[in-house]
Parts: structure tokens; sequence; C-alpha cells
């Protein structure tokens, strides 16, 4: 008798991510559709996942290449660049009114529409790093399941609509390769200044508690090692791409375990929160527009309720103010961080361990 067909687990799981992942960047490099390295694995692996694939990415490979996105970031602060910073001063204000905003119409949606409970709507609503908004809503005794994947639905549709859409209107043309340098073009030299980054950035950024520590920490090396002339060049192409596929099987695999009607529903309601936040994004890139000399594409992107990681690729690949976009980024999400636990205090709510049953 021919023994059942087991779910592959630990190795074979991890491997069966990266393969489908690494396939689905393919696929869509030669359909020449934008970032497609990140959104052909996300693709594929997140259909895998809901249709019952066991996969697993360990948080290691994920965190492995986060540092490498810090990298190429920090070749674009330019001294041109470092110069103008001070002149974002409006469009950090802006920004600040965008995530209340955008913050309070979610907010009200998943209330009116969703039948959240109130810390849980707030921590689904709230544009912050994903991670971050589950563990402070876990905190306060939330339903972080709920909220890992309204987070990573809004970004999968964020990080969808706005590509397609720069590909479409000719803002973005199709690409043979991820940005970054070619192979050939790394010294060892080079090369060894880079790893100096990647490894001490990630490591003093994580010891420092900074938002997003495992990409800025490698970020503010790289930018003093480019501008103090120890290196000249970016990270190579091939591992950029290796990086946007890690990142985005690490987005997939969180479908796992979830069946398509508790998807479909939270990918429903975080589409139209998505879109929603999209809405507001370009209506305030245009009214800053008006004061400011920056491109619509910089500001769009500066402004977007996507992850760091994911709006600095797109930023890269249009070659539009990387800087400014990371930076607007890292800014949303410190006053998140910072604002969301004292929202909810001012609200009533409690540590989940300090609550007692009436």
């Amino acid at each position: 008798m021919t023994a059942p067909l087991r779910p592959p687990r630990g190795f074979a799981a991890v491997a069966l991510a990266v393969a489908l992942g690494t396939a689905g960047g393919a696929l869509f490099q030669l359909l020449q559709l934008p970032l497609p390295w990140m959104l052909g694995s996300l693709t594929v692996v997140t259909l895998a996942a809901m249709l019952g694939m066991r996969m697993h990415l360990p948080s290691v490979v994920r965190d492995g290449a986060v540092p490498i996105i810090g990298l190429m970031l920090g070749a674009a602060f330019t001294p041109e660049v470092i110069a103008r910073m001070a002149e974002w001063w409006l469009t950090m204000s802006a920004m600040v009114v965008w995530a209340v905003a955008g913050t309070a119409l979610a907010y009200s949606y998943f209330r009116l529409f969703t039948g959240y409970d109130r810390v849980t709507a707030f921590f689904s609503a709230t544009p912050g790093g994903l991670n971050d908004m589950m563990l402070l809503g876990r905190y306060y005794g939330a339903d972080d399941r709920t909220i890992s994947l309204t987070h990573a639905a809004r970004l999968i549709t964020v990080v969808f609509t706005i590509p397609f859409w720069y590909r479409f209107d000719g803002t973005l043309p199709p690409t043979s390769r991820p940005p970054g340098a070619a192979l050939t073009d790394l010294g060892l030299g080079d090369a060894g200044v880079l790893a100096v980054c990647a490894l001490v950035g990630a490591w003093l950024g994580t010891a420092l508690r900074l938002p997003a520590g495992l990409l800025v920490g490698p970020m503010i090396l790289s930018t003093a090692a480019h501008l103090a002339g120890l290196t000249g060049t970016a990270p190579p192409a091939i591992l950029v791409a290796g990086a946007q596929v890690a990142i985005g099987v690490a987005v997939g695999c969180r479908f796992g375990g979830v069946t398509f009607g508790h998807v479909g529903r939270a990918l429903f309601h975080a589409m139209v929160i998505a879109l929603i936040m999209i809405s507001l994004t370009v209506v305030t890139a245009l009214l800053v527009r008006q004061w400011t000399d920056l491109p619509m594409p910089a500001l769009i992107l500066g402004f977007a309720p996507g992850g760091l990681a994911e709006m600095s690729l797109i930023a890269l690949a249009l070659h539009v103010d990387a800087p400014f976009v990371a930076c607007h980024h890292i800014a949303r999400i410190v006053f998140v961080i910072f604002s969301a636990p004292l929202v909810v205090k001012a609200a009533g709510a409690k540590p989940a361990g300090d609550r007692r049953d009436d």
C-alpha cells in the first residue's frame, strides 16, 4: 500500500518556499513585469500558501536580506541629497498629518464594517511596521493574527498597485535586471567595506533599537562609507534580486494555515483600506506639490502606505529620490511606534496581563 503524501517539514518546507519564490520571480522577469523578483515570489508563494502547501522561511533569511536594501539606499545618499534634507520639513509635517488622517479613516472603517474590537481595529489601521503593530497589538490584548493578516494584505495591495501603475503609464520601463552593480564590478575592497557596513550596521541597528534597525543601521554606515570615499559601488544586482525574493517569500508565507474565506475577507477589507490610503496619498502629494519642486513619483512613494523596504525598492527601480522615500518612511514608522501606545493608553486600553475579570 502506498504511503500517504505528507506535507514537507523543516528543510523541505524552506526549500519549497525558496524554489517557488525564485520560480515566481523568474516568471515575472520573463514577462517583463515590474519588480519581478519581489512581486513574482510574493504572488506564487501567497497562492501556494493559500492552497495549503506547508512552507516556511526562517526569520534569519529575511533578516539577512534586509541589510542589502540598506546598503543600496546608503549608496544613494550623495552630498547633494544630504544638503537637501533640511528642506524636507514641509513634507515631513505633511506625512504626520497623512498618518493621522489615514489611521482615523481606516479605524472608522474597521469599526463600522468588520466588527473588530477597538484595539484590534486601531492596530490594524495604523500605518506602522507589520511586526511592530502586531507585537504592540498583542501586548494590549488585540487579535494579533488579524492585525498581521490585515497589514500583510494591505502591503500586497500597495506593492502591486503602485509599481503596476507606473509600469503601464510608462514611468517604470521594463528592466532586464534589478538595480545594483554587476558582480564583476565588485572588487575585494568594495566587497569588504559593504560586508562590514551590512554586518556591523545590522548589529548596531538592532542593539540601539532603531526603527527598522536591520535596514536603517546598514543604510547609515553605507552612507558614511560612500561619503567618505571608502567605496563607490552598490551591492551586486544578483544580491538585490535575492533580497527581493526573500522579502516576497516572507510576506507570502504569512498566508499559510488560513482558509480562503478568512483570507478573502481580510484581503477585501485591506484592499479597501489600501485604496483609501492610496487616494489620500495622491491628494496629499498633489497638495504638497504646490509648494515643492519634488516629482510626483517621489512624493507618492514617500507617503504611500507600504513597507519601508518595499517602497525603497520601488524608488530605486524608478530612479527617483530613494533617500527622500526612505527617510519619510522611517519618520512615519518612528511617529507611529511612539504615538500608538499613547493613543491606546489614553483610550483606556490596558496590557493584556493587567486585565482582571469582573
